[in-house]
């Protein structure tokens, strides 16, 4: 009899953690390696689950893919790793409890570097070594990234008619990471080809069994159930669940009674919470019929209207100019401020502040920006890096900004840590920079990073940073229409020192709807100049403009003269190619940036009726 014959008459048990006993032996490195060098731990841990009661043992391949085994060196070893576990699951079941073979999701909330593509060649060079195993079917569980397992589902009904168990990974109970619905969810898996479809991993109990309330029986497959043994906790240190085994064992009863007919276990399960379980299930039969709870529809409100035009839809049609002016590094700000209100009164549509620029603390430019906006009624843009949070902080500092009103942001990756003051300060980048462009767009359809309703739409109009300054620009302006695909509604270029770069940008971006506004930054002596052309990333200056500088090199007055006539002439083919002006503050210099912004008039005035590119 098959494992999808037995469900139809049968609630099947299957085991609990592997991980987690491997990691309470002290085995913390790769897991899936242990199948070779330490297979008989691996046989013992299967044995101690099967005299628990366990029906169903997987593989212990969750991260047996080429993707995954690269991180220890090992991706050569796939078919080895595989193999060796399909032996000793299938040695410790000895004919008598099936054996299914596990493939772990890769994506989590980051997308990583690795492209679909990759992914779907790994999985299937593993998968063909479980399918030529002969196991009783493939177990795909934490996949939080629903159109990943989709994919992995289609390709793998493509090689093989064996039994498929398609889990979900949840955030939140009864919804996915992108806001999808678990039963509409679990109805298209079994649309695509998965014969068993449910949940695992994160949540524990209680989440999970309220996430089943709202899951209606398939028409075809069947549900499973892979619960932790609670919600995570730390001791000293060490990752523990608290759950005892008979509340684990009740939950089970209530799984089925949800319809589930596999139940398992995932994180902080053992053999005690299995043995519980199936002494509770045993003798209980499928439910055939269940009413399932009306999933809570909760309003999404929409966005209050701006204030304010966005910057992107204006700068289509005229003139724009965004000013950069970083907050202090100390916590004197009186000057920061007057410098603020001076360059809006000039006419500056927006006040940008970085975050932390080159990874060196400086006032938070959600505080500087809110009194700006606050006490001052001046439009401002912050900065947000992946660097210094993660998806928790990101999230929150967003939620933060949409509150108070402050809807421009920039999002970028960040500097790393170690160019700046702090260098033993860890990097977060839980996200690149297209992720956060992503995330940001999902706030403003009112769903959380994790796909949680937020009862109410963020309204963030999302500029991308763009570094024009690299030998192949055509590279950077693939970049640009992957961050267009994410969701950019413009961007933002690194400071530029040639007019032939100006140029060359034009040329290479002219085919785009998305706008740029392009960045021009005063030089303010020779000594800068070089730092900024040999120890800043994303910034080159060219023969000239550095001989220039030279030039005036030791007198004050004269470089930062010569530094504004530079930014001018540079200035006379921006304007008249780009209709997006971006000027950088020099060291809250922002009496060289108004000089700019009033040059800038005067081009203006100068070539009225001439059309440029936005």
């Amino acid at each position: 009899m098959g494992l999808l014959e037995a469900l139809k008459s049968k609630v099947l048990t299957a085991d609990g953690a592997m991980g987690t006993l491997l990691y309470s032996y002290g085995l913390d490195n790769c897991h899936e390696e242990m199948n070779i060098i330490r297979p008989d731990v691996i046989e013992k841990i299967h044995g101690e689950y099967i005299a628990a009661g366990a029906d169903v043992i997987q593989t212990n391949t969750y991260g047996a893919n080429a993707i995954k085994l690269a991180r220890y060196g090992l991706e050569s070893k796939v078919v080895e790793i595989n193999e060796a576990a399909i032996a000793l699951a299938k040695k410790a079941a000895n004919g008598g409890q099936f054996v299914i073979g596990s493939i772990g999701g890769i994506r989590g909330v980051r997308k990583s570097d690795t492209t679909l593509e990759e992914i779907l060649t790994a999985i299937r060079e593993q998968a063909t070594v479980l399918i030529d195993g002969q196991i009783d079917g493939l177990l795909l569980e934490t996949y939080y990234d629903f159109k990943e397992l989709s994919e992995t589902i289609k390709m793998l009904r493509s090689i093989t008619n064996m039994p498929i168990i398609a889990q979900v990974s949840m955030h939140d109970p009864g919804v996915l990471q992108n806001g999808l619905k678990l039963n509409v969810a679990l109805q298209q898996l079994e649309k695509i080809g998965a014969d068993i479809v449910g949940v695992n991993c994160r949540l524990g109990p209680h989440h999970t069994i309220q996430a089943f309330e709202g899951v209606e029986l398939p028409e075809r497959a069947f549900l499973s159930a892979y619960p932790n043994a609670s919600l995570l906790a730390i001791e000293e240190g060490k990752v523990i669940y608290e759950s005892e085994a008979d509340y684990f064992a009740r939950a089970a009863v209530q799984l089925r009674n949800q319809g589930v007919r596999l139940i398992g276990g995932c994180c902080g399960t053992t053999p005690k919470h299995i043995e519980a379980a199936k002494k509770l299930l045993v003798n209980l039969n499928p439910i055939i019929t269940k009413e399932a709870k009306p999933f809570q529809e909760i309003v999404i409100q929409e966005a209050e209207p701006r204030n304010a035009e966005p910057l992107h839809e204006k700068v289509k049609r005229e003139r724009s100019v965004i000013v950069e002016l970083d907050t202090p590094r100390h916590l004197e700000i009186n000057t920061f401020v007057e410098g603020a209100k001076a360059l809006y009164n000039e006419g500056a549509d927006i006040i940008m502040m970085a975050d932390n620029s080159l990874a060196s603390p400086r006032v938070s430019n959600i505080a500087m920006g809110s009194i700006l906006k606050l006490q001052h009624d001046i439009r401002v843009m912050p900065h947000i890096t992946c660097r210094d949070r993660n998806l928790i902080g990101l999230q929150s500092h967003l939620m933060g900004l949409n509150a108070v009103g402050l809807h421009d942001v920039l999002a970028v990756t960040g500097d790393p840590t170690k160019v700046g003051d702090f260098p033993g300060a860890t990097s977060v980048y839980d996200v690149s920079s297209m992720e956060l462009i992503s995330l940001i767009k999902q706030l403003n359809e009112g769903i959380s990073f994790s796909g949680k309703v937020l009862r109410k739409k963020a309204n963030f109009s999302v500029a991308a940073a763009f570094n024009p300054n690299v030998r192949v620009l055509d590279r950077a302006v693939s970049r640009l229409e992957k961050k267009i695909e994410h969701g950019a509604d413009y961007f933002i270029s690194q400071p530029v020192y040639s007019k032939e770069k100006i140029e060359e940008i034009y040329e290479a971006t002219k085919h785009l709807d998305t706008p740029i506004y392009i960045g021009i930054m005063p030089l303010t002596s020779f000594r800068s100049a070089e730092f900024l052309h040999h120890e800043v990333p994303g910034i080159k200056l060219s023969d000239e403009v550095l001989e220039r500088m030279k030039a005036c090199e030791g007198d004050k007055v004269l470089e930062a003269k010569e530094g504004v006539a530079i930014a001018r002439e540079l200035l006379d083919t921006a304007v008249s190619r780009f209709n997006g002006i971006y000027l950088i503050t020099p060291f809250l210099r922002y009496d060289l940036t108004i000089q700019l912004m009033q040059y800038i008039k005067q081009l203006d005035e100068q070539n009225k009726g001439v059309k440029v590119n936005a």
